[in-house]
């Protein structure tokens, strides 16, 4: 086993799924954080909190154990794809941010993300958190596309 620790970005889509699936096929099996990044107020919490005595705190709390649950979800499926994985959550926005500041202190080799497949005026409307990790990374990103659809 290599024992450079890679970052594994997990949201818990398929296509999160599938980035695990094809790192361990191409890394083999060595140390990963698998990391799920969570927004610090989501637009439905921040209504909430205009009419709310909820403080935004508790909203950032919330969020951070939401990205933990999904993150730990995450170090399963590396586990069993034979990563010797942990389970990380951060909280941060935009969420690239919170992935090469994870990055940058654990030391990745690589980061793992997946990508939704968009390009051009869709990327451009919805941004690309993968795209913006590449370019602001300053390490080796594999970005791993959807399955292609036979």
């Amino acid at each position: 086993m290599d024992n450079t620790r890679i970052l594994i970005c997990y949201d818990g889509t398929t296509g999160a799924d599938r980035a695990i699936e094809v790192a361990a096929a191409l890394l083999g099996p060595r140390p990963a954080v698998v990391l799920d990044v969570g927004v610090p107020i989501t637009p439905t919490q921040s209504l909430a909190s205009i009419a709310s005595v909820v403080p935004g705190q508790a909203f950032e709390d919330l969020n951070q154990e939401d990205a933990l649950t999904r993150a730990q979800t995450g170090a399963e499926h590396a586990i069993r794809a034979g990563f010797d994985a942990r389970a990380r959550s951060e909280i941060a926005a935009p969420p690239w941010e919170g992935i090469v500041t994870v990055a940058d202190e654990i030391g990745a080799a690589v980061i793992v993300i997946g990508s939704r497949g968009q390009s051009g005026a869709r990327e451009l409307f919805n941004g690309s958190v993968s795209h913006d990790v590449a370019m602001h990374a300053g390490r080796p990103v594999l970005i791993v596309p959807p399955a292609e659809e036979h």
